[in-house]
């Protein structure tokens, strides 16, 4: 079936995020007296929604805070980030969104952190033109790695999960996307290279291979 739409996920795909985020879990858990190492982050949190990993904190670890205040402490300190900036494009991402477009694909941003840091991204970027549909972890009851982000973005594109491709960069982005009945393409970063991606119809090693894979793979190398 003819491709006809690419969903990418936000952190860690489009926006090098993750060691941002790292750091302001790391500044709030200061304040219960606990020290959050990279490593620990990297195996327990990255490409994890905030609620999600303030429970897993709140349990492992035994942080003594309820996970419902902890996650807002962690999201009020995204919020001043993103107040003061945007998150930096991963390298290739503004090159890949204008190829996808220009070959008359529809794109979307599918993520399951909250609206706020996708629409600093597209703005701050001016890269809003490009989408056309952005489903975050707020339109969703249940957050990735629960397919439903993916569901409500096939509704939203008026596209079939066989005519889309996904770009994730972690095992719970990739295993939302397959349980939606998409294929996704897997881009590890240094915080998801031990992730399991075997669900990906291809592992590579950033924007530019994905658009290289579409441009032969998918869509011929006439495009």
């Amino acid at each position: 079936m003819k491709l006809r739409a690419i969903l990418f996920d936000h952190d860690g795909t489009l926006v090098n995020s993750e060691p941002v985020h790292y750091r302001m879990w790391a500044h709030v858990l200061q304040r219960y007296g606990f020290t959050l190492s990279e490593q620990q982050y990297k195996t327990h949190y990255a490409g994890v929604p905030t609620p999600a990993n303030a429970i897993d904190l709140v349990q492992r670890y035994g942080i003594d805070e309820s996970p419902e205040l902890l996650a807002e402490a962690k999201n009020a300190a995204t919020r001043e980030y993103l107040e003061r900036q945007a998150f930096p494009l991963m390298p290739g991402v503004k090159e890949a969104i204008s190829y996808f477009h220009s070959a008359g694909l529809k794109l979307a941003v599918v993520t399951g952190a909250s609206a706020n840091g996708v629409q600093t991204t597209l703005r701050v970027n001016e890269l809003e033109h490009y989408f056309s549909a952005i489903v975050s972890g707020d339109d969703v009851r249940a957050s990735k790695p629960a397919p439903d982000c993916y569901l409500l973005a096939l509704q939203q594109l008026g596209v079939s999960a066989a005519e889309c491709l996904a770009i994730e960069d972690t095992q719970h982005g990739l295993e939302a996307a397959y349980q939606a009945g998409i294929n996704c393409v897997a881009l590890p970063t240094e915080m998801s290279l031990h992730h399991d991606f075997r669900l990906a119809v291809a592992t590579l090693g950033g924007m530019t291979e994905a658009v290289g894979y579409v441009r032969e793979v998918l869509l011929g190398s006439e495009v």
